[in-house]
């Protein structure tokens, strides 16, 4: 959240900022309705530079309003698809720097001013993502079925029976067998990541490698290995699906691609 102070209070509107760019398609907002029904969104000029705004209810948008709808999936997902439409609109028309979701300023003024502030790294960004789009990647690799051998059930063993010679030794030497085949797959999934991300990043100018996914209960036996995001010139973009093909035949992994996007993942520093 931004701009937001005791002084404000929760009474009137405030401005909300979905994304800076140079000279937007004006017909690039028609239809959309951005986050606040019977608000249009509209052009602000700052310096050299244009925000797209729309007016909203303080209210709506309170730390504690905020949080209960970041609680809520449905909702969240809601302001999310809101957000993300008005932003990929406007990216189609010119290069954009997406902001993040409720950046809100109490006032076109200090919403002005807030962003004439950052003029400098906004042109940074422009520079870097003009002819630029963003790229999805995840990897996924099959997982090994549980290999420890299943315990011998024992019946009622008889008074005088004896434990069978070498049991406890063949039980340690089965977990250190089942302990050492994990880490052969973890540093198999290592490699694997390292292999599609070293392949990725010879194409793009830059990438940035994400917190994997926890596992869904889908009933499949895949984990992600993988989940990474690139910076990719729009000329190299044609590069991407035989690079994606290659690499699965080459790894036998799961190779998952999307794009292309706003640029999300490089309105920062890069790596």
């Amino acid at each position: 959240m931004t701009d937001r102070g005791p002084e404000q209070g929760t009474a009137g509107s405030a401005l909300y900022v979905f994304a800076v760019c140079r000279q937007p398609d004006p017909s690039a907002l028609t239809g959309l309705p951005g986050v606040a029904t019977g608000e249009a969104l509209r052009r602000l000029r700052f310096g050299e530079l244009t925000a797209i705004v729309q007016t909203v209810r303080a209210a709506d948008f309170t730390d504690d309003a905020w949080q209960a709808r970041m609680a809520d999936r449905g909702e969240l997902e809601r302001y999310a698809r809101a957000h993300h439409d008005v932003v990929a609109a406007v990216a189609a028309s010119c290069p954009t720097v997406p902001l993040p979701m409720a950046t809100l300023y109490h006032g076109e003024e200090r919403a002005r001013q807030a962003l004439l502030d950052e003029t400098e790294r906004f042109r940074t960004v422009l520079r870097r993502i003009t002819d630029h789009s963003e790229w999805g990647v995840k990897v996924y690799a099959a997982e090994a079925a549980a290999s420890e051998p299943a315990r011998t059930r024992l019946g009622t063993p008889a008074r005088d029976s004896l434990p069978t010679p070498g049991a406890g030794l063949a039980y340690l030497e089965r977990k250190r067998g089942a302990q050492v085949r994990r880490d052969r797959r973890h540093e198999d999934s290592l490699r694997l990541a390292e292999t599609v991300d070293a392949a990725f990043r010879g194409l793009a100018v830059a990438g940035r490698r994400l917190r994997l996914h926890a596992p869904e209960p889908t009933g499949t036996s895949c984990i992600q290995v993988l989940n990474a995001t690139y910076l990719v010139a729009e000329g190299r973009a044609a590069e991407l699906e035989p690079l994606t093909r290659a690499l699965r035949e080459s790894t036998g992994a799961r190779v998952d691609i999307s794009g292309p996007w706003a640029p999300y993942s490089f309105v920062g520093g890069v790596e």
